[in-house]
């Protein structure tokens, strides 16, 4: 072999053995980087967890603070339909105390008198009365020529109809009826064509 071969042979030995060497400072060089990756990835996986958890926890804090507020309001409605229904009980009772005195007043209004300025003190107070169960919002149940309604009428006779006029109609009312809204205070009293 000439020197030359030798030369050859030798050469490339340094250069596969720098390759040799190069490939393992690579090989070391890239498991780092994939251990980069790896932390970032579970980095990122247990932010993305935790935000999931924080979104849910959110979203059940807005349903709960949602509940509790239609809790409230349905709370407040009650409480001011319960407050009502007292005060419509409490006028109710204090103006069925008061209903006796007016059908004396209105007896009296509708009886003769000789007396003008008696009758017309009577029809006043009569009046007065009116406005005021009309400020509480009490309202007189119409009855006369109306058809007899079970619901705000009592009827305690019966009489033939007269002529043209149709069956279960009220012909003549014995005691006015009054109401607070839906809440019947008194019947009416009434006597009913047959």
């Amino acid at each position: 072999m000439s020197q030359n071969d030798t030369e050859k042979r030798a050469a490339p030995a340094p250069e596969a053995a720098q390759e040799a060497v190069q490939e393992p400072q690579a090989q070391s060089a890239e498991p780092p980087k994939k251990g980069k990756k790896d932390k970032a990835n579970r980095e990122a996986a247990a932010l993305q967890a935790q935000l999931e958890a924080s979104e849910a926890k959110n979203a059940e804090l807005k349903d709960q603070l949602l509940r509790t507020a239609a809790e409230y309001d349905n709370y407040r409605k009650r409480s001011q339909r319960e407050a009502d229904q007292k005060f419509n009980d409490g006028v109710s009772h204090a103006v069925t105390q008061i209903l006796g005195i007016l059908d004396t007043l209105d007896m009296a209004a509708n009886a003769v008198c000789a007396d003008e300025n008696y009758k017309k003190g009577v029809m006043m107070t009569l009046d007065k009365a009116a406005k005021a169960l009309e400020n509480l919002h009490i309202t007189e149940i119409e009855a006369l020529e109306k058809p007899f309604d079970p619901n705000f009428m009592n009827a305690v006779q019966q009489v033939p109809a007269a002529e043209g006029q149709e069956s279960g109609t009220v012909v003549q009312v014995f005691q006015k009826g009054y109401k607070i809204g839906d809440k019947i205070i008194r019947h009416a009293t009434v006597v009913v064509a047959e």
